[in-house]
């Protein structure tokens, strides 16, 4: 390809939408233009490296048995109803009408479409295991996209869908992506590790998702050092100490005025604060039935800990959660900044594990400027749910190995998942078993954000110069200059390096050498060619690698297989990346 005729130019100045080192340098480099908030286009070079990534994710598909389909972006809501879906997803979902007045959905999983085609083309066992994979536009109306692609609303995803008659069938396709999922990271360049995950709207009872590890990741991860526990905070567990055993004492109610918060309360009455209740008040979106209703939730947790909303969520089975407004608060018999659970009315109430097992705690008396001393769960009041639903920190002991957890930060950038057979119990997606009895096919959800992690590789790979790709997902391997007073010597070498195979970007545009040379450091390309009248002076032409500071004068008639053993030295020290 001739800069001269690619469809794009560099920026020289910074975006002022640009938030991240990736963002900031696709923009610049010309490989991405935003249309609208998480919205972009691919240009020819974005989309270059695209198509390599894709072709990676086919060769680790079909090496693990998948078949390539393509399934609609648009869906009848008719399938997310059945799979109950319409009623549990949010205003995410990219919902409207055809022109008959039916409703339809703008594809954000496909999940209900491939249960869809099971149930159309699948009816005995002898068809089964299966696994489908697509690569397809998906759509998520997030209410904050953020840092170009890593937080975009439209974007392409990698998902593949497993199929099987058994429990272990599932693990086998489950287990095989998880390599295959550390094969693709690895030969794009992108570190990553696998945590436990929460399921989340997917549901099943087992989900890993694939972080890279950067300060940028919106994602909290707890890790162990001592035997490689990981989870995201999300649904992190930890050790919790075991409180001394005491006795039940009498409960008395204290003047406590103006102490509103944990921290007060311990001063005042010289106690720690693992001493204390803390009450949350939450209200949670639940379905009845096919009916989105709200419900209060009274969370209480130790006073040193913190409430976590997922494991909150999960365990209330909520849709969404929110803040309880005072007037809410008020409406229970609670007082905000004073409230237990004790006499309280209409409302979930929901106990920390921890909770029961902690005698004598000082909670709110529901009545302002009041608290009460030596409240104790089973004797003063009792919960709906008693769950593990506070936030791991860093520092806590690992629950498989008692080592302080640790916390990184972290972009998600795949995601496995067991389904079980929520989708085709609800779906009808049934086959026959060998005694002619129809069973539930057991499913699992595989997806990669393919967009997402060209934006990764990007944040990976650069320095305050530019782009620095890793050869497997460049746009193109060389990046060839000519200077002034050598285009016929620079057109006879891309034609030989055009002819031998080897992707050449060639800077033959009409520029400054400081011009072309940042550019080519913008873009980023794994090995630039220099074509200069010195160079050829000295016999032969500059190559450099991007990774390098150092230039080195090849001989002319050498420069075909040095750019052959440069490149597949590249590849070999990438696909060399640990797991």
């Amino acid at each position: 390809m001739r800069m001269s005729n690619l469809f794009s130019q560099t920026l020289r100045d910074v975006p002022s939408e640009a938030e991240i080192a990736s963002h900031r340098l696709l923009l610049r480099a010309g490989f991405i233009r935003q249309l609208a908030a998480g919205i972009f286009s691919y240009l020819p070079l974005a989309q270059r490296s695209l198509r390599k990534i894709e072709a990676i994710l086919r060769e680790e598909m079909d090496a693990i048995g998948g078949q390539e389909i393509i399934m609609p972006v648009v869906h009848p809501a008719d399938i997310w109803k059945e799979s109950n879906r319409w009623y549990e997803v949010g205003d995410e979902m990219g919902r409207f009408t055809d022109k008959a007045g039916r409703d339809m959905v703008l594809a954000m999983t496909h999940e209900e479409v491939v249960m869809d085609l099971v149930r159309r083309e699948v009816q005995s066992y002898r068809q089964l295991p299966k696994l489908v994979y697509q690569i397809q536009t998906k759509w998520r109306d997030d209410p904050r996209p953020r840092a170009g692609l890593i937080r975009g609303r439209e974007f392409t995803m990698k998902d593949s869908y497993s199929l099987d008659v058994d429990w272990e069938g599932l693990e086998a396709q489950y287990q095989a992506h998880y390599q295959a999922y550390f094969n693709i990271f690895n030969r794009c360049g992108l570190p990553t590790i696998a945590v436990n995950a929460d399921t989340g709207m997917m549901g099943g009872k087992l989900s890993h998702e694939y972080m890279y590890l950067t300060p940028i990741g919106e994602d909290t991860l707890l890790l162990c050092d001592g035997c490689g526990y990981a989870a995201n905070r999300q649904i992190a567990r930890f050790a919790k100490p075991a409180p001394a055993e005491e006795a039940p004492t009498a409960l008395t109610r204290v003047a406590t005025p103006e102490t509103t918060t944990i921290d007060a309360l311990a001063e005042l009455l010289h106690i720690s604060a693992a001493n204390t209740a803390k009450a949350v008040f939450m209200v949670a979106t639940v379905l009845e039935g096919q009916t989105r209703v709200e419900r209060f939730v009274f969370a209480v947790v130790r006073g040193d800990m913190e409430l976590n909303e997922t494991k909150l969520a999960n365990a209330v089975e909520a849709k969404a959660l929110r803040p309880a407004r005072e007037d809410e608060i008020r409406a229970i018999g609670a007082v905000p900044g004073y409230g237990s659970p004790i006499g309280v009315k209409d409302c979930i109430i929901i106990v920390d594990d921890l909770i029961p097992q902690s005698a004598n705690l000082v909670a709110g008396a529901n009545e302002e400027g009041y608290h009460l001393i030596n409240v104790n769960y089973g004797r003063d009041y009792t919960a709906q749910i008693v769950a593990d639903i506070v936030t791991a920190q860093p520092g806590d002991a690992c629950p498989e190995c008692g080592s302080a957890l640790r916390t990184v930060r972290g972009v998600e950038v795949g995601n496995i998942f067991q389904l079980g057979t929520h989708f085709s119990e609800n779906m009808g997606g049934t086959f026959l078993d060998a005694e002619g009895r129809a069973q539930p096919v057991i499913m699992g959800s595989y997806g990669i954000g393919v967009t997402r992690l060209l934006a990764c590789v990007a944040e990976e790979h650069h320095d305050e110069n530019g782009l620095m790709w890793p050869v497997t997902v460049a746009p193109f391997q060389v990046h060839l200059v000519t200077l002034p007073n050598t285009e016929a010597e620079a057109n006879a070498l891309y034609e030989e390096l055009t002819a031998a195979g080897i992707e050449v970007l060639f800077d033959d545009r009409d520029e400054r050498a400081g011009v072309k040379f940042k550019d080519a450091d913008l873009i980023g390309l794994p090995l630039r060619l220099t074509v200069s009248t010195r160079a050829l002076e000295q016999g032969g032409i500059e190559a450099k690698r991007r990774d390098q500071d150092e230039r080195t004068i090849i001989p002319r008639d050498d420069a075909l297989a040095y750019v052959q053993r440069e490149l597949a030295q590249m590849q070999a020290t990438l696909v060399g990346i640990p797991a």
